[in-house]
């Protein structure tokens, strides 16, 4: 397969925002948003967004599979999809959903395209600048056309980042609250999205994550480590998302992300 045309997503991105996600944006009606059934909100612009992607993205790539944040909700098992000897395309169709809904100015689209365990490409769009983070295995990350790498010599105490709030299991809990004062700053933007885009540009540091549902991360993963930055498993190894399992540390560099994971053990 030849690599997918960074342009030509960003045209299909450029278009659907300005199709369906701009029109909307400070213009949801209460009708426009829901509750799944794990109490997230999803909003009618997120349910037509991945539409029109599942369409688009099997058009472009033909006998392709189509894993999107909102079918999974109603079929769990196209997690299944990632083991099948078949190119597939992971979609968050907005990730940072709170956010758009309230108005906000964090949210974008996310989508990576991978084969077995391998991550071959990924792309993140800012629908408000029309900004696109993308990365290809192998060949680096770019930030609007640009390639990019990240610059990290922080002493901890100088970091900023995430710690996810939400989904510990009950011996993590405190030991989350503890290890913040060691960072200058711990902030979440309640868009994972926007986060690795600023990992990747060396304004933040770090994120240590808690779910790892595999729209929120393909496509940050490959930009972190084409750009230069470091993953890891609590219990070691690197995010693979064949694997259905919890608790990550994103960092600018394995000297910090080590740092981290002491701090964890500690």
């Amino acid at each position: 397969m030849n690599e997918i045309n960074n342009n030509e997503i960003k045209s299909i991105l450029f278009d659907l925002s300005n199709k369906f996600i701009l029109p909307m944006y400070r213009n949801l009606k209460d009708t426009d948003v829901m509750k799944k059934k794990n109490n997230d909100l999803v909003t009618s612009v997120d349910l037509q967004v991945e539409k029109e992607l599942n369409n688009i993205l099997c058009r472009l790539l033909p006998n392709s599979l189509f894993v999107g944040e909102e079918k999974f909700s109603n079929t769990p098992d196209i997690l299944n999809s990632y083991l099948e000897q078949k190119y597939c395309w992971t979609v968050d169709p907005i990730d940072g959903t709170t956010n758009f809904a309230q108005g906000k100015e964090k949210f974008a689209v996310m989508i990576a395209l991978s084969f077995g365990d391998q991550i071959l490409q990924s792309w993140i769009y800012k629908p408000l600048t029309e900004e696109l983070c993308c990365a290809i295995k192998g060949g680096g990350t770019l930030f609007n056309e640009k390639k990019i790498n990240i610059v990290s010599s922080l002493s901890i105490d100088k970091t900023k980042g995430s710690i996810s709030s939400k989904y510990w299991d009950e011996n993590y809990i405190n030991i989350m609250q503890n290890i913040k004062s060691n960072f200058a700053e711990v902030k979440s933007y309640g868009c994972i999205g926007f986060e690795y885009i600023d990992m990747a540009n060396s304004v933040r540091d770090f994120a240590v994550l808690s779910k790892l549902s595999p729209w929120d991360h393909l496509p940050g993963i490959l930009i972190i480590r084409e750009a230069g930055g470091f993953d890891s498993y609590f219990d070691k190894g690197m995010y693979n998302h064949l694997f259905r399992k919890k608790n990550l540390v994103v960092a600018a560099d394995r000297k910090l992300g080590n740092k981290i994971l002491e701090l964890i053990k500690e």
